[in-house]
C-alpha cells in the first residue's frame, strides 16, 4: 500500500513561488509516473503536471506551462511542484499522484491510482 504526503502549501500574493513536495513511502517510487492535480472550489480536479518514472520526460497543463515546474528525486522518493508567478487562478488544493501501472505515462486522472491528502494553495490578488 503506497501512501502519498504534501507539503508545502500555503498562502502567497499574486507573482509569488511555492514549491510543493510530496513524499512516498510503501512502493517501488523510481518504477512509476508522478502527477500533480488540483480542485479549486466547485470545479473538478484537473491535471497539472506529470513526470515520468526516471524523470526523462514531463507533462504540463497549459495554464501553468512555462510558470510550473515539476521534477522528481528517486533516492529521496519525492516529486516536487515549483510555482512560480502565481496567479489568483492557481487557488486551489493541489494532490500529488501516482500512475496505477509501472513504466506507464499518462496524465488522465483515471491513470492515477493513489493519492494524497491534499494541501492547500491560495494566491490572493
Amino acid at each position: 500500500q503506497v501512501q502519498l504526503v504534501e507539503s508545502g502549501g500555503g498562502l502567497v500574493q499574486a507573482g509569488g513561488s511555492l514549491r510543493l513536495s510530496c513524499a512516498a513511502s510503501g512502493r517501488t517510487f523510481s518504477a512509476y509516473t508522478m502527477g500533480w492535480f488540483r480542485q479549486a472550489p466547485g470545479k473538478e480536479r484537473e491535471f497539472v503536471a506529470a513526470i515520468s518514472w526516471r524523470g526523462g520526460t514531463t507533462y504540463y497543463a497549459d495554464s501553468v506551462k512555462g510558470r510550473f515546474t515539476i521534477s522528481r528525486d528517486n533516492a529521496k522518493n519525492t516529486v516536487y511542484l515549483q510555482m512560480n508567478s502565481l496567479q489568483p487562478e492557481d487557488t486551489a488544493v493541489y494532490y500529488c499522484a501516482l500512475e496505477r501501472n509501472p513504466y506507464e505515462l499518462g496524465s488522465r486522472e483515471t491513470q492515477f491510482g493513489s493519492w494524497g491528502q491534499g494541501t492547500q494553495v491560495t494566491v490572493s490578488s
